[in-house]
């Protein structure tokens, strides 16, 4: 999400946790999320599954986790995982878990990620376990959230105060869009973060990379005490599942990867994608708009596009002031604009910040975009989601930070993405004022001697196109993919029961699906 330069669209959070924050704040209604409450068991502790290991990880690998009563009949725990997974013996972190116990025979642990990097997979599991899982998974399986490294709960990324962080996503930069003075603005602000986020969190900074996170959730399989890994991957928590099974192809068990990124795509190539999924489903939105009573826009489909760019540019050069006195800017109208772009049922709301901004009303769109980045009504902020997207991002994707790079890029973008492009550029500044420079070469994942591994892809997600999802299960030696026609972001437990069903048969009696199944 390019609320700053340095942040694609997409990747910022896990769009499930976005559109929970969305239905908390705006009413939305979400069917399914009434959590359920049963009686803990008895059984407080896990017994760790037996692990050939190295002398310096078995004091990780041989921990028994103690389970507490914590939210609704759920369980929490803390997990030691080395800081280091080179050096074990330079320190340690905390891995926060929350698990729901299987209500029926249970087979086993069922880890869940929701995506970002950066999103919660301890508040998805505890906040909206009923939006992540249906019943079926829930009988068969502990299901089991975790924050992984730098995120929330677990040892955590920190960088700003809140004032400082409203500064950061929500300021207005000085200058035309891409001149010199606004790179400078832009590259000061980007080094003054990196600097807090250096100095704040210290050792950790260096190694909250996603192969280290993948060295964590195989530790996490087996003190839960599980030999081989389930796991339903959202979103970025695709590219997690899939590192861990290039790393451990023996442990896996039967892995769901919805929503999928491309491990070989660039840094250039996500932003470049995901500005032309998220147009394309700002299309779609127009579209269905157009043919609604109440409908902001008038003319074709096209026009209305036009006219959305014309709103984008005009915050661009003229914020309008909210009542707690932030400006809105192009910035923070494209996060707003995106945030219900993630879900068809929520494009409702797209029609509201429409109407409202064109109205010279700012409240819709800081709703949604404070939804978006976790900002509470009193100026804080619900977790560190920010600070560890850039701090994972940095470590895991390359940059050319070039002013003639970067403005190369720009140029692209404008092209194939007209109406929101120009506002995804420049997302190199984040990364390249980084103190830790990402050393990770970008290239497919094959995961050779892997179980199957199902990938899931939906036809117009703005966020992680489909492209990504074909190219991931071709790219990993036993993926198989499965198609859903449609609109949204991920798609299991939010289209219809053919995606369910199949999923639900791979992850409970490890069906494999037909191949080229479609629903």
């Amino acid at each position: 999400m390019t609320t700053r330069p340095g942040r694609s669209a997409g990747r910022r959070r896990g769009v499930r946790t976005a559109i929970v924050a969305v239905a908390a704040v705006l009413a939305l209604t979400l069917t399914g999320c009434v959590t359920w409450l049963i009686p803990p068991k008895s059984v407080q502790t896990s017994t760790p599954s037996p692990e050939k290991v190295a002398t310096d990880l078995q004091p990780f690998y041989s921990q028994t986790l103690t389970w507490s009563n914590c939210d609704s009949g759920k369980q929490c725990a803390t997990a030691k995982a080395p800081l280091d997974w080179q050096h074990p013996a330079a320190g340690e972190i905390e891995l926060a878990l929350i698990r729901q116990q299987a209500k029926g025979d249970r087979q086993g642990s069922l880890l869940v990620n929701p995506g970002g990097p950066g999103a919660s997979g301890y508040d998805f599991v505890k906040d909206s376990v009923d939006y992540a899982t249906d019943k079926t998974l829930q009988d068969s399986f502990d299901v089991v959230g975790f924050d992984p490294r730098g995120v929330g709960r677990s040892t955590a990324v920190k960088c700003y105060d809140p004032k400082q962080m409203d500064d950061y996503l929500y300021g207005i930069t000085p200058g035309v869009r891409g001149s010199d003075e606004w790179l400078a603005a832009n590259t000061e602000t980007a080094k003054g973060f990196a600097a807090a986020c250096d100095q704040k969190s210290q050792k950790l900074l260096a190694h909250v990379d996603t192969v280290s996170a993948a060295r964590d959730l195989d530790l996490l399989r087996a003190v839960l005490g599980d030999k081989k890994l389930n796991y339903l991957g959202y979103s970025y928590g695709t590219y997690l599942g899939a590192t861990y099974a290039d790393l451990y192809p023996g442990k896996t068990g039967r892995l769901v990867l919805d929503g999928a990124l491309d491990p070989a795509a660039s840094n250039a190539d996500v932003t470049m994608v995901q500005a032309q999924g998220f147009e394309s489903a700002l299309r779609a939105y127009l579209k269905d708009c157009l043919s609604q009573k109440g409908c902001p826009f008038t003319g074709t489909v096209d026009q209305a596009m036009t006219t959305v760019g014309q709103l984008l540019a005009s915050v661009d050069r003229s914020p309008i002031r909210n009542s707690d006195g932030r400006e809105l800017g192009a910035n923070t109208l494209l996060t707003a604009i995106i945030t219900p772009l993630y879900d068809a049922t929520a494009w409702s709301y797209l029609t509201k910040l429409f109407d409202s901004v064109m109205k010279g009303d700012a409240s819709v769109a800081f709703v949604l975009a404070d939804s978006y980045n976790d900002r509470n009504s009193d100026g804080t902020y619900s977790d560190n989601g920010t600070e560890a997207f850039t701090a994972i991002n940095c470590l895991d994707y390359p940059v050319d930070a070039s002013v003639p790079a970067m403005r190369a890029n720009a140029a692209q973008l404008a092209q194939v993405a007209p109406v929101i492009g120009p506002y995804m550029a420049y997302g190199e500044l984040s990364c390249g004022t980084w103190p830790y420079q990402s050393t990770v070469q970008r290239a497919p994942i094959h995961a050779k001697g892997s179980a199957p591994i199902l990938v899931i892809g939906t036809t117009n997600d703005p966020a992680t196109p489909y492209v990504w999802a074909k190219n991931l299960a071709s790219e990993l030696e036993n993926g198989h993919l499965l198609t859903y026609r449609g609109e949204g972001h991920t798609a299991y437990n939010k289209s219809n029961s053919c995606v369910n069903g199949t999923v639900d048969d791979f992850l409970v009696h490890g069906t494999v699906p037909t191949a080229g199944k479609t629903c």
